[in-house]
This record gives structure tokens, C-alpha cells and sequence, in this order.
């Protein structure tokens, strides 16, 4: 399967699984869904084994147990970890996710637009 972390998402899936107590054996499960802001939600936790139906999936000496539905929707994917004010866990970046602006990776501070003088008084129905 082809999957990618960044170092960001590496650093924080080795620093998960070293001070979680499921010893050498263990490994990042992520679950991930369709659904969310940027394409994907995401649920995590770290097991000492797989679970039944889960593969293993080891990036640059990482274990990730994955189930079926992550393994279908992270072919191809780079796993990144953001944290920033506004945005903080992991974030997908898939081959064939539709770009949205919350999922943006730029560091433009989205934040920074002034939408108070969007919207009055006009009222566009398509």
C-alpha cells in the first residue's frame, strides 16, 4: 500500500506510541472515514496488536494498523500532523481529495480576512 508521513506526523506518531503503554509491539491504529472538513475524519489510538481485520502498515519504521476502510481511503496519501492555533492533529493529504479551503496547508492566517462586510443585505439564491 502506498502511504506517506511527513516528519511532522512521524515525530508525532512515534512520541504517541512511546508514551502510551503498548510497549515495543505497538502501533498508531488510525481509523478514517469519509467525512470532515478536509475530505477525511480521523480517529486514532495505539494497541499493543492489531486489531482483527487491521494491517499493518510500517512507514519509515512506524507501525500503523490500519482497517479496511482507512487502507481504501489513504492509498496514496501523505499523513501530516498540523498544529497551529486554529487546526491541530493529523491532516490527509490524498490524491483524489477535493482541495478545501480549511484543509489548506498554506500559512496564511485564514483567520485574518474580515468577513463582517460580506452578506448584508445581499441574498444570492442559486
Amino acid at each position: 500500500m502506498e502511504l506517506s508521513l511527513t516528519p511532522a506526523a512521524e515525530k508525532f506518531v512515534r512520541r504517541m506510541v512511546r508514551f502510551s503503554s503498548a510497549g515495543e509491539s505497538g502501533g498508531f491504529r488510525l481509523t478514517v472515514s469519509a467525512g470532515g472538513c478536509s475530505g477525511l475524519a480521523s480517529e486514532f489510538t495505539v494497541e499493543s496488536t492489531p486489531l482483527p481485520g487491521d494491517a499493518v502498515v510500517e512507514v519509515n519504521g512506524v507501525k500503523l494498523f490500519l482497517p479496511a476502510e482507512s487502507r481504501l481511503l489513504l492509498q496514496g496519501a501523505t499523513i501530516d500532523f498540523a498544529d497551529t492555533p486554529t487546526n491541530s492533529g493529523l491532516t490527509f493529504v490524498t490524491p483524489n481529495s477535493p482541495s478545501c479551503a480549511c484543509s489548506s496547508s498554506s500559512s496564511s492566517g485564514v483567520s485574518s480576512i474580515d468577513i463582517s462586510g460580506i452578506g448584508h443585505g445581499h441574498s444570492h439564491k442559486h
